[in-house]
């Protein structure tokens, strides 16, 4: 009996993920991807001669599936990625650094030993995660990141230079907005298991080459094809087939997993009848920015830390591109979710972060180049109780996957990573009955 056909849209993280889990059991899978590379919404990108990604993410020690798949298509820890202990940087202001001892040691020491907070701010903020650990990080019923954050003893300062950051970082939502217990869920993750969990890995490589590529190169030794330009325009469903409709064809298989992006999903499924719900749900799902302002400065210029962040600037989070991928003098500024900045033309947000890094470090050199990355809908809104569709679908063998889909996590990597990996394990099964 032939081996069952399996189609993938889009070649994203989601896509690959599900992609090279089915090649590792000798799975061929045909990869439809609109774009001319392949990474989605974390994907590399040329300017000025100069590798850069769309937008500077990290990656943190508990993302195991992710770190696993970039493994098993030939990648590893090293050289791919620079590897930190947990440390949260606000220049000048507040400093937080675990250090080298057995997990929950590590955390509870680095709270108690932060600089910037008065010692009874330190003891709350320990506290609080003790008092989450005793409940396992779950809640009876979601609220707000910041509710839940006051109902525990967190003041103002200490939201705005600890809990907040970290919730911008993983939600990309405002604390006031974010879900309580999706917060919980990356608390749980990434700082209550082993010590390594918790440590930040920030790539050499962009994000293209880390995963997406080398997935594609395995997917095809494994008898697979990834087809790069090649946007799927409609599925049509059969009884027992589905047929997928490009410009350069029709196309044939007897399984379909969708991890296209949000608004392709919805514009594929408004056409199935079965589907027009999840279509709907999916088109009501709030959406938060990410912007991205690369500063090239002359070589010599650097940053006292690999990655520093600022308080009450709109800089947020800056990335030594130098330091941790020897493009020196590069300069990475990541301003995540709603704010101030969405009102500035990119040529003033360019120059509004030059004066903040003239006003904080005193770097006075005009960069070579800049060039500004506006990803106006780059996550979703991690709200409270936000409704997000499952990956099981109405029609048989019709998957869905992305970071948008129902899961603990709220859209990184890690969460688009798992939910390929959830359809390619429900097609996995199938085939084992």
């Amino acid at each position: 009996m032939p081996l069952a056909r399996t189609a993938i849209i889009g070649g994203g993280y989601a896509g690959m993920a599900a992609a090279a889990t089915l090649a590792s059991h000798n799975l061929p899978v045909t990869v439809f991807e609109s774009a001319k590379q392949l990474g989605g919404r974390a994907r590399g990108v040329w300017h000025h001669d100069t590798r850069l990604d769309n937008g500077q993410h990290i990656l943190l020690g508990c993302y195991r599936h992710t770190l696993a798949l970039i493994e098993l298509v030939g990648g590893s820890l090293e050289p791919d990625f620079r590897r930190l202990p947990l440390q949260l940087t606000l220049h000048n202001r507040f400093e937080l650094k675990a250090p080298r001892l057995p997990a929950p040691l590590h955390l509870l020491f680095g709270f108690l030993l932060a600089k910037g907070l008065s010692y009874p701010a330190r003891l709350r903020a320990a506290r609080f995660m003790l008092a989450m650990r005793k409940t396992k990080f779950t809640l009876p019923h979601d609220i707000s990141a910041l509710e839940l954050l006051q109902l525990h003893g967190q003041d103002d300062e200490l939201v705005r230079l600890l809990w907040e950051p970290i919730c911008i970082s993983a939600l990309n939502t405002p604390v006031h907005k974010a879900s309580a217990q999706v917060l919980l869920n990356v608390l749980r993750d990434s700082l209550n298991g082993s010590r390594a969990d918790s440590d930040m890995l920030l790539p050499r490589v962009d994000f293209s080459a880390l995963f997406p590529d080398r997935a594609a190169e395995y997917v095809k030794s494994h008898g697979g094809k990834v087809l790069l330009s090649s946007s799927i325009e409609a599925i049509i469903a059969h009884d027992e087939q589905f047929e997928l409709i490009t410009a350069q064809g029709t196309h044939r298989f007897d399984r379909v997993i969708c991890a296209a992006s949000p608004s392709s999903t919805v514009r594929l499924f408004s056409k199935l009848p079965a589907l027009e719900s999840i279509a709907q749900q999916i088109e009501a799902i709030p959406y938060q920015p990410i912007y991205t302002v690369y500063l090239q400065y002359p070589s010599y210029v650097c940053l006292p830390h690999p990655m520093l962040g600022f308080d009450r600037c709109v800089s947020q989070w800056l990335f030594d591109r130098g330091q941790i991928a020897d493009q020196r003098g590069l300069i990475a500024v990541v301003i995540s979710a709603e704010g101030i900045h969405q009102d500035l033309t990119q040529e003033q947000l360019a120059l509004k972060v030059m004066q903040e890094l003239r006003e904080q470090l005193g770097i006075t050199e005009t960069p070579l180049w800049h060039k500004v990355i506006a990803e106006k809908r780059a996550t979703f809104s991690c709200g409270v109780n936000l409704s997000r569709p499952v990956h099981i679908t109405p029609i048989a063998n019709l998957l869905l996957a992305g970071d948008f889909t129902s899961g603990d996590y709220p859209a990184t990597l890690e969460g688009a990573v798992m939910s390929g990996i959830r359809c390619a394990n429900e097609i996995l099964q199938h085939c084992n009955e």
